[in-house]
């Protein structure tokens, strides 16, 4: 997957990033975001779930407790977090069949923790802390058709 790399310099950068993303976003389609505890992962989602119009950017929070937020618009987004998942046990509790049962957007945080299989496209984020509130953020596209 070729990737391209953004240097974000505030909070308010990564949901503008997060929006132009969205853009681009076709359902189905996953979005995998990895990085470190507060490298703008639930940042980059308001983002993306406000530029689908699937919820007001003050509306989505972080789903750490409730592990998944569902937002219905037009396609259905799922909001995930996986950072509490342990193990496959814990993932297939969380009863994301349901999220692959008609084309929408997931969008998961700490991805590294998916282990589910899916053919739907995957958009890969990764996030790297620079200094302060600078982030590195990779944003790599399926390589078939350069966008998702």
């Amino acid at each position: 997957m070729p990737a391209t790399e953004i240097v974000s310099a505030s909070p308010e950068e990564t949901v503008e990033i997060g929006r132009g993303l969205a853009k681009r976003l076709r359902a189905p389609v996953l979005v995998f975001l990895c990085g470190d505890l507060g490298s703008g992962k639930t940042t980059m989602a308001k983002g993306i779930i406000s530029g689908l119009g699937a919820a007001r950017e003050e509306d989505v929070t972080s789903p750490t407790f409730t592990l998944v937020h569902v937002f219905r618009n037009h396609i259905p987004v799922y909001h995930v977090d996986l950072y509490r998942i342990e193990g496959f046990r814990d993932l297939e509790s969380l009863g994301l069949e349901d999220a692959f049962a008609e084309p929408g957007v997931v969008i998961i945080e700490w991805a590294e923790r998916f282990t589910l299989r899916t053919d739907w496209p995957q958009v890969a984020v990764s996030f790297e802390h620079m200094e302060k509130d600078r982030r590195r953020i990779s944003i790599a596209f399926p390589e078939e058709s350069g966008s998702a």
